[in-house]
């Protein structure tokens, strides 16, 4: 049995003839922080389940403005990477390394194979469409029906609800990165959230001093 780091999802059962061959068939890869996993209009090789790390993936304008679309984290893997495996068209965004990285790489006919052979791991795969599908969506609605102030609002406050301290330690540029705006807009904004008394801004990271006036402005929507 390979060492994982922890139980892998579809392997956290009794069938040995899945985890041999998961332990033959699996490749263990490790990747930098800012190396790229597959590029737009890549050809999807196999589907890298992250074991240790972040990636993003995200879509990019002919500007050159970048919009998250998710990350993943341990035990996680990549709905777009099993839906070009599924359809055999290429990479439709970008997939980094956000930080440095460990996972394991399973081939694109291998893991084809394994959807029809073994249930637990079709369940892995269908749940994890499922669930990514969900979150997709949400975004789609935020940017569509939600002003940027409190999306702005609402991304503070669950990026701060992970942890103790209140605070979201990412720069402006990065958090315009993953709201699919300008460091600009989210610069104003957030000096607009201080003089409300609501954040305090530091050097690369934003300090939340009143988190239920935030959260409303992060639940607000047009009617």
């Amino acid at each position: 049995m390979p060492d994982t780091g922890f139980a892998l999802p579809f392997l956290d059962d009794d069938d040995p003839v899945f985890r041999a061959e998961f332990e033959s068939l699996a490749q263990r890869v490790t990747m930098e922080a800012g190396q790229f996993i597959f590029m737009e209009a890549d050809q999807c090789t196999g589907l890298p389940v992250v074991v240790d790390g972040t990636a993003r993936v995200y879509k990019m304008s002919e500007s050159g403005r970048e919009l998250t679309l998710y990350r993943i984290e341990g035990g996680d893997s990549c709905i777009l990477t099993a839906s070009c495996l599924a359809s055999g068209r290429r990479f439709p965004a970008f997939a980094v390394a956000e930080t440095d990285l460990e996972a394991w790489f399973v081939p694109a006919s291998v893991y084809r194979n394994w959807l029809d052979k073994y249930p637990r791991w079709r369940q892995y795969v269908f749940d994890l469409i499922a669930s990514r599908i969900g979150s997709v969506i949400e975004l789609v609605e935020e940017i569509a029906f939600r002003g940027m102030d409190a999306r702005l609002a609402g991304y503070l406050v669950e990026e701060a609800d992970r942890g103790t301290e209140k605070v979201v330690a990412r720069t402006h540029e990065g958090i315009a990165t993953d709201l699919g705006t300008s460091r600009e807009v989210v610069s104003r904004l957030l000096k607009e959230f201080e003089k409300l008394g609501m954040v305090e801004l530091t050097r690369g990271a934003v300090r939340i001093t009143e988190l239920n006036k935030l959260a409303a402005i992060g639940r607000n929507r047009p009617g």
